[in-house]
């Protein structure tokens, strides 16, 4: 062989070589960008996460949302039930707030006003009269005063137009508790201020307790007592669990009408309280006396 043809062999191997060991290379670039690219195209077709839908964003709405939609796992007569219970505790809520005034009875320290209809209204009315201590009230139709203790505004009222008749033709006569302040309930016990406050308005025993500064530590919320005074004069005691009112597990509806006493009665830790007050003073007079 010539060394012409010798050489075109060597530049023949070479050129074989060298293009199988770079398609090999160009492949594995290949491979190695064909991962990326379907990532990016995966990237840019993922699908997006739908709204969520009414009916779902129902469900989680809070239970006093008026816009929930009605639960219809329960019972129609349970449901039923649970509105008529809570139409009678509104209605029972309202007749006790109406009832309030039309069936207190007048004491000292309230004020009334007096409001006689007609030609001289501006005359014969009076308002904001304070009921002094003997509970007499004066008219200047009624020298002699009219006694409202003890009575409702509509005895009064009553009383005011048998009297004013003598003087005034078909007298029509309203009397309107302004400020009620004979009323009042007692709070004792283990609250932080006991004592004796006046009923102007309808109140709650957790509001009662509140008033008094809240139960102390030593305070057994579970065994609260209202004594309520019955027509016979005996009192009648009714067990209030506050720690369970507090917590939502009871309806906070039981309210005070006035004579009312509420008692909190010590805990445990009162208890232990007075015992080491006892061991203290033990110490105590053991120094004093010589004693170990």
């Amino acid at each position: 062989m010539s060394k012409t043809n010798a050489r075109l062999a060597t530049l023949a191997l070479a050129a074989l070589l060298s293009g199988a060991g770079a398609q090999p290379a160009a492949a594995r670039r290949q491979q190695t960008t064909q991962p990326a690219a379907q990532k990016a195209d995966k990237k840019q077709t993922r699908p997006r996460t739908a709204p969520p839908s009414a009916a779902s964003v129902g469900e989680r709405l809070e239970p006093d949302d008026k816009s929930a939609p009605p639960r219809t796992d329960m019972p129609a007569e349970t449901v039923a039930a649970r509105h008529e219970n809570l139409a009678e505790e509104e209605s029972a809520a309202n007749v006790y707030v109406n009832n309030f005034l039309t069936t207190y009875r007048l004491g000292p320290e309230d004020v009334i006003s007096i409001t006689v209809f007609g030609p001289y209204q501006d005359r014969y009315s009076k308002a904001s009269i304070v009921i002094p201590p003997h509970a007499i009230i004066t008219h200047q139709l009624i020298p002699e005063g009219v006694f409202v203790g003890g009575k409702t505004t509509v005895q009064v009222q009553d009383e005011l137009t048998k009297k004013l008749d003598e003087y005034i033709e078909n007298p029509k006569v309203t009397v309107t508790l302004d400020k009620a302040q004979s009323a009042v309930f007692w709070v004792v016990g283990d609250v932080a201020q006991p004592g004796i406050r006046a009923m102007t308005r309808r109140v709650s025993v957790t509001e009662a307790l509140y008033l008094s500064g809240g139960v102390l530590e030593t305070g057994n919320k579970k065994k609260v007592v209202v004594n309520r005074r019955m027509p016979d004069g005996f009192l009648r005691p009714q067990l209030i669990d506050v720690a369970a009112i507090e917590r939502g597990k009871q309806p906070d509806n039981f309210f005070l009408q006035p004579g009312d006493q509420v008692i909190v009665p010590g805990n445990r830790m009162k208890s232990v309280e007075r015992w080491i007050k006892l061991a203290s003073f033990a110490s105590i007079f053991r120094i004093f006396t010589g004693g170990f």
